[in-house]
């Protein structure tokens, strides 16, 4: 089994040994510009699990639910036009209430929640919806001086357009985001660009904008 400092060792290692872009837009005639990718982080979900609806909040064949803030996610995937894209792939995975992911590499001490989800696919509508019913994530400790702001992990994959991995924050969390090693590598435009927007109490939206598999790059800096 790994030892317990392995959860903030692994995250600080791959941060330091990526090149995570600072996204930066030069291009006046884009309608959008593409949401700004982030590395995938050490709890990519590795256990197989029948139940990966929207509904994270209740697992299939379970009467108990999960614990923790209850929070609704609506979202919409277009491209860099402002087109709607249909049937993109949205994989959405996080940290429970506590801060800690159901994965075998997260060795935190804070507890397993059996009744979380966790882990979710869903595709885009037909004018590229998406929806999550999920629990707001816990922030957690990655070094003494960096503690995680409470965020949420994205893989959207769809045919003839770049996959994007990305994370997305909430605007209430604003004093954790300022000493968040990964979103402070990004400049403030595309920090914007990966803060949900609070529509109501425990109501958040959230658009993901793909570049097409054949658009040029965007200019980046490490």
């Amino acid at each position: 089994m790994k030892n317990p400092i392995d959860r903030r060792h692994a995250l600080k290692t791959t941060l330091l040994g990526t090149a995570v872009g600072v996204f930066t837009s030069h291009n006046s005639e884009a309608k959008s510009s593409p949401t700004p990718p982030e590395i995938e982080g050490p709890f990519y979900p590795v256990t197989q699990q029948k139940d990966k609806d929207f509904d994270l909040t209740q697992i299939e064949g379970r009467s108990e639910k999960a614990k923790g803030e209850v929070v609704s996610l609506t979202g919409k995937v277009v491209d860099t036009e402002g087109n709607p894209i249909e049937d993109a792939m949205v994989e959405m995975w996080q940290a429970n209430a506590a801060g800690r992911y159901a994965h075998p590499r997260d060795t935190s001490k804070a507890p397993l929640d059996p009744n979380f989800q966790g882990w979710a696919i869903v595709p885009s509508g037909k004018e590229g919806g998406f929806h999550f019913k999920t629990i707001k994530p816990g922030a957690y400790k990655v070094a003494k001086k960096w503690t995680r702001p409470p965020h949420l992990h994205f893989k959207i994959t769809k045919f003839g357009f770049r996959p994007l991995t990305t994370q997305m924050y909430f605007p209430e969390d604003v004093e954790l985001q300022k000493t968040d090693g990964l979103l402070q590598r990004k400049e403030k435009d595309a920090q914007i660009l990966m803060i949900a927007k609070k529509i109501a109490d425990g109501k958040y939206s959230y658009q993901i904008v793909l570049a097409k598999a054949d658009q040029p790059d965007s200019p980046q800096q490490d």
